[in-house]
């Protein structure tokens, strides 16, 4: 049976290193077709036309477009089953597993980037999120009770909220709690955080130097 072809959009400074991380846990075949924004590879005709938005991840699997983080995560892990690394749609486990992946795009994002940006509150009752002490109180809570969100089985939303925590902790928009910094520990030192980080450093080390971005 022939496989279609996996290709993600990449720079190793945007939120597309955590797909990378996921597809090294897979362990399959991917291309990476690196943009560079510095200059403007991400904002060119051809890729605005895969996605409009001109954001990484951007990921193709043969025919298929897929686009938003939490997107790929959920693809990916149910397209290729054999690592195991997302519940199956008849498994307890799987709302759970949804709920946290919904709960960082839904809230966490949305309150840590309002918080970079210093943005006024508004009410608690009108926003998405509520507000930030309560996103972080929530995760924290969770993050208590055992090894991983699941308890101690990993699954692909260990390794996109391990990454994701990993830069904002680093960049002092989340507070370096200690069962945040425990939880990075344990995640960052899976196989796959550590081959995609040396990949992703080799392919720094190519590249002009240019700003984190949050693309």
């Amino acid at each position: 049976m022939t496989t279609s072809a996996v290709t993600l959009y990449h720079n190793p400074q945007s939120r597309s290193a955590g797909t990378r991380i996921l597809l090294e846990a897979l362990g399959i075949d991917y291309e990476v077709a690196l943009l560079d924004f510095a200059s403007g590879q991400n904002r060119t005709p051809d890729f605005l036309a895969i996605n409009p938005f001109g954001k990484l991840p951007t990921l193709v699997h043969g025919e298929t477009v897929i686009t938003e983080q939490v997107a790929i995560v959920i693809y990916l892990a149910d397209r290729f089953p054999q690592a195991a690394l997302a519940p199956a749609i008849d498994d307890p486990l799987r709302g759970p597993y949804l709920r946290w992946l919904a709960f960082y795009a839904g809230s966490f994002e949305p309150a840590v980037v309002d918080r970079a940006y210093k943005r006024e509150p508004i009410e608690a009752s009108a926003s998405p999120y509520g507000d930030y002490d309560t996103v972080i109180a929530t995760l924290a809570a969770q993050l208590a009770k055992a090894d991983y969100l699941l308890g101690d089985r990993l699954t692909a939303a260990d390794l996109h909220w391990g990454n994701a925590l990993k830069w904002t902790t680093g960049f002092g928009i989340v507070p370096t709690l200690p069962v945040f910094m425990d939880y990075i520990a344990r995640v960052d030192t899976h196989p796959a955080c550590v081959r995609a980080r040396e990949l992703d450093a080799a392919l720094l080390a190519t590249m002009a130097p240019s700003p984190a971005s949050a693309d």
